[in-house]
């Protein structure tokens, strides 16, 4: 079966397609490529989703690299949405340098890329440190094409559940981090995409359902997320003179370890226990029945932003939702 950017085949029906016989999953790496009339250049960056060799039904064969020779800055890249945008950036082709605090599990990552990804330890609350990260870019890649504002914190839920509690402190916090430091990326990257000569360039960032509707989060985190929101717009009819795009993404619950820790609330059951009960808390709330928002849902959503085929896309914000910020249902806190 061949969609529009995988080419998906059934392991069993390989005999009957081909005329090979493959002893190994190597020597399916090796000949289908060739079986379907792939280059030498291809061959070596085919990418497989999914890990289980064995018993495995179908494989997933990238067919379209859509971010080749594109090099993307993607913040709080360690983990959750960002390290599913990292690995799929990078599947299509980029040069990713991912920046987060979790210098173990980012180098990790990195390292887990084979050469297409680069770790970085950025503080999003010092402008130095933001500054740094794109001069590194631009040394090591010679430009930046991608800027990903993903990085962002829920806060501590204990110090801002209702507003006649309002922490001043805890949301200067919340919005030093996701609010001016996404302003700082976007700041700092525009400028090296101007002083780059070619005109073009894209930023995203990472908001959420919180920065479309009320009562979908803590206070300080939706107004942080509302404050994404209009700074996307804004930044896009500044930049678009340099043909730089500037939109976000607002999904709606993805069961990360941030918010499954702030989901907890005092419970001791393991990681993977909890998130499978948030996900299906949030299935149950969501409005697209059937159907689990994950990160890589989110990530395909980064894809199709940050590739050409949304070159006129440009002060948008792409919710991903299933539709629940259209319903009359709401969360509530």
């Amino acid at each position: 079966m061949l969609s529009f950017n995988y080419l998906k085949l059934d392991m069993q029906q390989l005999p009957k397609i081909f005329p090979y016989k493959f002893h190994s999953f190597f020597e399916l790496v090796i000949k289908l490529p060739l079986s379907l009339n792939m280059t030498a250049q291809v061959i070596p960056e085919l990418v497989f989703s999914g890990t289980q060799f064995h018993g495995m039904e179908c494989i997933s064969i990238p067919t379209i690299r859509r971010l080749e020779g594109k090099v993307a800055i993607i913040t709080g890249g360690a983990g959750g949405i960002g390290e599913a945008i990292v690995r799929l950036f990078a599947a299509h082709g980029a040069k990713v340098i991912m920046a987060d605090v979790d210098d173990i599990q980012g180098k990790s990552i990195a390292e887990s890329l084979a050469g297409q990804a680069t770790y970085v330890h950025c503080d999003l609350s010092s402008e130095t440190e933001i500054e740094a990260l794109i001069n590194l870019t631009v040394t090591k890649h010679g430009k930046i094409d991608i800027l990903f504002n993903n990085a962002g914190i829920l806060g501590d839920q204990s110090r801002h559940k209702s507003i006649l509690e309002f922490d001043a402190a805890e949301f200067d916090r919340i919005m030093t981090v996701n609010v001016r430091g996404t302003a700082l990326g976007m700041k700092h990257a525009a400028r090296a995409m101007i002083r780059g000569g070619g005109r073009g360039g894209c930023v995203i960032s990472t908001a959420s359902v919180a920065g479309v509707m009320g009562g979908m989060g803590p206070h300080a985190y939706t107004a942080s997320k509302h404050a994404i929101v209009g700074l996307t717009k804004n930044a896009a009819c500044e930049l678009g003179r340099y043909g730089i795009r500037v939109n976000c993404i607002s999904p709606f619950g993805v069961a990360t370890r941030m918010l499954v820790e702030a989901w907890r609330d005092g419970s001791t059951e393991e990681e993977e226990v909890m998130k499978m009960k948030m996900e299906e808390f949030v299935s149950c709330l969501g409005n697209l029945k059937g159907e689990t928002l994950r990160a890589k849902d989110v990530a395909e959503a980064a894809l199709f932003l940050a590739s050409d085929e949304s070159r006129y896309i440009s002060g948008h914000n792409l919710v991903v939702d299933g539709g629940v910020t259209t319903s009359k249902n709401c969360v509530g806190l």
